[in-house]
Formats: structure tokens, C-alpha cells, sequence
């Protein structure tokens, strides 16, 4: 059965941050499969909460948030970006992971023109970090840098895999997330083909830091042991589990006073950090990019940490108000951080770092999100870097098909580095 459902979501086409149950799925899509009867206009209002939506939209979405730098009175940068990077960490519940740890390597190498260190990291709970480090071969001196941010893909079993790779033989459902998201590339490889020593770490609750179904009370192991974890089939199950275990997860950290977007902005700062530190990256020139889930990972990032000189995020742009009404069914609970709406419609999240180079790439057939708010999340980053003067160090540029980071958007995005990282 939980394979089933699992198969359902990879057609559905919704895997991008892991949807809930596939029978949400027709309620946007097809409002008269709910209600034959129901008129065309109240069919176009329908949305995630029913008949709260118009009101729930009302409290606070209708009017520019309190901190935006787009309200007329907000004239000083410098001032604003200072102080409403230290609210957007107070409502996440900012956690402090204490000084760089010692990184270990475990294995080197050269695969297709680039050298790879395979490292762990040991943080103050769970399992150690396993990251990737890649550039190319021959590099000499201090390199730009890029830290490549995967995507969630409704997979937990994995992480950095999904975006980077060190050999030719890999497993094929590695091979197939790579087909599905990004052409078949790897694409943090490529990147350090370019010039870039990139690092890749797995997020908190993926891969190497994925929750052990073993570390759990049994009544919610679903009789899933990590021991088992050899098929193909048996980790989708595990996929599966963890999917339903997540918003146990989120509750647990609010109960701790913090939040899954907390936790990622430290531990990816984290890894920027460990980057940065190398000898052969230049840590004035650093960047990060990723799609989905890496997308909005880029979003914090970007907008909360001032070391990174250069963003890009892929496949994870749009408003509260399509969270609120409309695609919060197609996303998980990394996304939210309670009350900042209030303050801060979503794209000026990643607004925090004007007027550094920021570029978003958006698919227009993305099943996550709606147009209509895609591209208004692209007038509201448009004002802000404009208000800002820096109106050529935005770009937002949509194409064809479906949630993905293709080739052609991939070659945007090292170019886009190229030019503020290189240059």
C-alpha cells in the first residue's frame, strides 16, 4: 500500500517537497469534481481551508507586511536588512550550533574532471554530517566557491546523492532522481567544472541525517527497521514513513521553541562555514544555489547569511497568500515560520540580501506552485531591488515544463555565477 501511494506521488508529479495524500490532489485542479453543483465563479474561490480562506487571507495578506522594505516610511538599507534579519531569526526560533567542528575525510579521488573529498562533520546531535567537496582538476590557488543545496523529492533516504556523484556506477534510483529533476545531470559537478570548489551536505533529516526509524518509540515504527533498508522498495517504505513522520518532527520543534527552517539555516550555515574555511576557496566569493527544497533553503540563506555573495534559487518561489489558499497541500513543514507573514510576504525573505546578486529561476508549469503568484513574487523581489538601486543585480526568468532544473536553467545559474563571483 505504501508503495502504491509512493508511486502515486512520483506520476502525480508532486514529489518536489513531498505532498500529503493524493486525494487533495483534484481539490485545485478540479473544483467541480467536489461540488457539481456549485456556480463557476465560487468554483474559481475555492481553496486549502474552505470558506475561512477570504478571511484568513484578510488578517494579514492584504496589506504590505509590517517590515517590508517596499513601505514608503523604510528608507535606510542598511538599517532595515540589520534588523529584520534579527526578527525573521527570533520568529524561526534561531539555534546556536556552537563552533566549526573537525572535519574528518574519509575518501579522495578524480571522476570526470573533478577531485572529490568525501568528509563528515560531527554536529551536537544525531548522526555525523556526510558532505562532498568538489572542484576540478588541476585548480590551483583560492577558487569562487558554491555551496549546492539538495532538493527534498518526497526522498529522505537521500540527500547530497541527489545532486552530485563520484563514481559512474550509482544506484538507479539515484539515477532516476537525477533524469527526473535535473536532465540527468549531476549538476554540483558541473558546477566545479566551471571553476568552483562546491560542497554538498545532507540537510537535517536526509540521508546521513535522516531520523532513524530505530531511534523512535515502536508504536510508530510501522515495523520499518533501518537495518532492512537494501531495495529499492524497501526505501521508498522508508520514504514513505518518513513523509508521515514529519509533522511529528515539526510539532516536536515547535514544542522546542524552534523550527525545521531554523534548523536547516544552522546547519547549512554550518557547511558554509566548513566551506569557507578551506584553503582553496576565496570566502569573499561565495554562492549557493538549489532547486526545491534547496530553493528555499537558498531563500533562508540568501537572505539571512551575508557571507553569500551570489544566490540563486530554483523551483521555490511564490506568496503566502498561494500557501494560504491554494499549494500548502504540495509542501511540507520546512517551509513555514509562524507569524512572520505579518512582517514579511515570502519573497522578501530572500529580499533581505539586496542589493547582492540574486537570480531565480521558476518553471512555468511548476505543479507547486501557482503563476499567477510566481510572478508576483517577482514584482515584489523586482521593487525591492530597485528601491535598493541595484535593479541589474535581480534577474527572475521563467521557462517550460514542469518543477525541475534542467540544463538550459542550469547554464543560467553558472553563468549568473560567473558574472558576480568571476568577475
Amino acid at each position: 500500500m505504501q508503495h502504491d501511494r509512493r508511486e502515486f506521488m512520483k506520476k502525480s508529479g508532486l514529489v518536489g517537497l513531498g505532498v500529503m495524500s493524493g486525494s487533495l490532489l483534484d481539490l485545485h485542479s478540479n473544483p467541480q469534481s467536489i461540488n457539481p453543483a456549485l456556480p463557476v465563479n465560487n468554483q474559481q474561490e475555492l481553496n486549502m481551508i474552505g470558506s475561512y480562506g477570504p478571511w484568513a487571507k484578510s488578517l494579514n495578506l492584504e496589506k504590505l507586511p509590517s517590515h517590508s522594505f517596499r513601505n514608503s516610511e523604510i528608507t535606510d538599507l542598511d538599517a532595515w536588512r540589520d534588523a529584520t534579519r534579527k526578527l525573521v531569526a527570533e520568529r524561526m526560533g534561531a539555534v546556536d550550533l556552537g563552533s566549526i567542528p573537525k572535519v574528518v575525510v574519509h575518501q579522495t579521488g578524480s571522476f570526470e574532471g573533478v577531485v572529490f573529498e568525501e568528509i563528515t562533520y560531527q554536529l551536537p546531535s544525531g548522526n555525523p554530517t556526510k558532505a562532498v567537496i568538489l572542484k576540478p582538476e588541476n585548480a590551483k590557488g583560492k577558487l569562487p566557491a558554491i555551496l549546492g543545496l539538495h532538493c527534498h523529492g518526497g526522498n529522505k533516504f537521500l540527500g547530497l546523492d541527489k545532486i552530485c556523484k563520484t563514481k559512474a556506477d550509482i544506484p538507479s534510483y539515484v539515477q532516476n532522481h537525477h533524469n527526473t529533476y535535473y536532465e540527468g545531470r549531476a549538476w554540483a559537478n558541473e558546477a566545479a567544472k566551471q571553476g568552483y570548489v562546491v560542497m554538498v551536505h545532507d540537510a537535517f533529516a536526509f540521508g546521513s541525517r535522516r531520523v532513524l526509524v530505530e531511534d523512535v518509540p515502536v508504536p510508530i515504527r510501522q515495523g520499518i527497521t533501518d537495518f532492512s533498508l537494501d531495495t529499492e522498495e524497501q526505501i521508498e517504505t522508508y520514504n514513505s514513513w518518513a513523509s508521515e513522520h514529519e509533522h511529528i518532527l515539526a510539532k516536536s520543534l515547535f514544542c522546542a521553541g524552534t523550527s525545521w527552517p531554523a534548523v536547516f539555516l544552522a546547519e547549512d550555515q554550518m557547511a558554509l562555514s566548513i566551506l569557507a574555511a578551506r584553503e582553496d576557496v576565496d570566502s569573499s566569493k561565495l554562492g549557493c544555489a538549489g532547486l526545491s527544497g534547496g530553493g528555499l533553503r537558498t531563500v533562508m540563506l540568501g537572505g539571512l547569511d551575508p557571507r553569500i555573495s551570489c544566490a540563486v534559487a530554483v523551483g521555490f518561489m511564490t506568496t503566502w497568500v498561494d500557501l494560504l489558499l491554494y499549494k500548502s497541500y504540495t509542501h511540507t513543514w520546512m517551509t513555514y515560520v509562524p507569524i512572520l507573514p505579518q512582517e514579511l510576504d515570502f519573497p522578501e525573505i530572500l529580499g533581505l540580501r539586496a542589493p547582492l546578486p540574486t537570480l531565480v529561476l521558476n518553471d512555468i508549469e511548476d505543479q507547486l506552485f501557482t503563476l499567477s503568484e510566481m510572478e508576483k513574487a517577482d514584482e515584489i523581489l523586482t521593487e525591492v531591488y530597485a528601491k535598493a538601486n541595484a535593479s541589474d543585480k535581480y534577474k527572475c526568468t521563467f521557462y517550460p515544463g514542469p518543477h525541475k532544473f534542467d540544463k538550459a536553467m542550469q547554464e543560467e545559474a553558472f553563468a549568473w555565477f560567473d558574472r558576480w563571483l568571476k568577475g
